[in-house]
């Protein structure tokens, strides 16, 4: 189904908002399951990252939502009438509970939710502008427009040359569902732009061009939804474009978490390179380099200045050495870096034993005689 019906009102009453659907338990999304966060929570769980969710708001009201994680004050907006800004903070830092099986791609993550639209379609690129303005003033590293402008415009520009110059990643969908539509900020250069695809690996957007970076999930999907009460509750199924850019935040969140030395484009450059290619190998204009592959975007070992693809030193994703089993760094999950430290030291003496063991045998269990210096 559609996610959103016609605008509705801020005087709405709570029946025309968004209601959940109930509390899922079924299979883990497919979604999910193409990220995978929990393979990558050893490593990095987003923590000390500040996202940004501009949009409809983000009903903090929902269970699965930590206390404190959202983060308020002036220009955020914690309600949703609406439901999409919910739906998209879910996906990328949901909290796990044992009363479902989704959760977020980044729990360690803090959210700040930014209401400048409940427009069905797109926003005015203008409140676009200072909608994004106020997440670098509160310092956020992440940007995730949630909700894209259907048009561009002189300060909606600019604030994404400031955004850049602060060292902050915007993450923007290419949301068009007509021929020839064009999303904003999402084609303007210096914004990771995110096709979407189905289970099938298709792209279910029309919008298309040279400016789609990375490709995530899109359709069919679970997540939290506004109008929980306090409860923990979704929505689902629920089919939305820009939802794939919620993705690639999340995963960005972790990327920025275990590898803090980076800036956004090299944040950018290891996504794009890390992403699993079409058939072609090359540039999809619906879906980019490819689908984004979490897992290894924070562990594969990429120096810091490789390029991304398509420049002059591309350099193939087959070359990344991407490890089975990463030890975590101290400072994103001290007891998986200590458990792996012991695993390491209990394979040395293992190797000990059994080359003593050996040595035994061949020797007939005698004692070994040493020659004084």
């Amino acid at each position: 189904m559609a996610l959103l019906g016609s605008p509705v009102p801020a005087t709405a009453v709570a029946e025309q908002c968004a209601n959940p659907t109930g509390t899922y338990t079924a299979a883990v999304p497919w979604g999910q399951r193409l990220i995978d966060p929990v393979r990558i929570w050893p490593l990095s769980r987003g923590t000390g990252q500040l996202i940004a969710v501009i949009g409809t708001g983000v009903d903090g009201r929902n269970g699965q939502f930590a206390s404190g994680q959202l983060v308020g004050g002036q220009g955020t907006e914690a309600e949703d009438c609406d439901g999409r800004g919910t739906i998209a903070a879910g996906i990328v830092g949901a909290q796990p509970d044992p009363s479902t099986t989704f959760t977020g791609i980044a729990p360690g993550a803090k959210i700040l939710p930014i209401r400048y639209t409940q427009a069905n379609g797109g926003g005015d690129p203008g409140q676009l502008a200072s909608a994004i303005e106020t997440a670098l003033n509160r310092g956020a590293g992440i940007i995730l427009i949630a909700v894209p402008a259907a048009s561009d415009g002189p300060a909606l520009t600019g604030a994404v040359s400031r955004a850049k110059e602060k060292g902050a990643l915007i993450v923007s969908p290419a949301a068009g569902s007509q021929q020839g539509q064009t999303s904003y900020p999402t084609a303007t250069p210096g914004v990771l732009a995110v096709g979407s695809t189905n289970q099938a690996g298709e792209a279910v957007q029309t919008e298309s061009g040279s400016y789609v970076g990375v490709s995530a999930p899109g359709a069919e999907l679970v997540s939290t939804s506004a109008g929980a009460g306090g409860t923990v509750a979704h929505r689902w199924p629920v089919s939305d474009p820009s939802l794939a850019a919620a993705h690639v935040a999340g995963v960005a969140a972790l990327v920025r978490a275990y590898h803090p030395e980076l800036s956004p484009e090299q944040v950018v450059a290891r996504l794009t390179l890390t992403a699993h290619r079409g058939p072609s190998g090359g540039h999809d204009p619906r879906r980019g380099w490819g689908a984004i592959d979490a897992y290894a975007a924070v562990s594969a070992a990429i120096p810091a200045d490789t390029p991304g693809p398509g420049g002059p030193a591309s350099v193939a994703p087959d070359t990344f050495v991407v490890p089975a089993a990463a030890p975590a760094r101290a400072n994103a999950d001290k007891v998986s870096g200590v458990l792996a430290i012991v695993g390491v030291a209990v394979a040395i003496a293992a190797g000990v034993v059994v080359a003593a063991v050996r040595r035994g045998k061949r020797r007939g269990w005698r004692p070994s005689r040493f020659r004084a210096s």
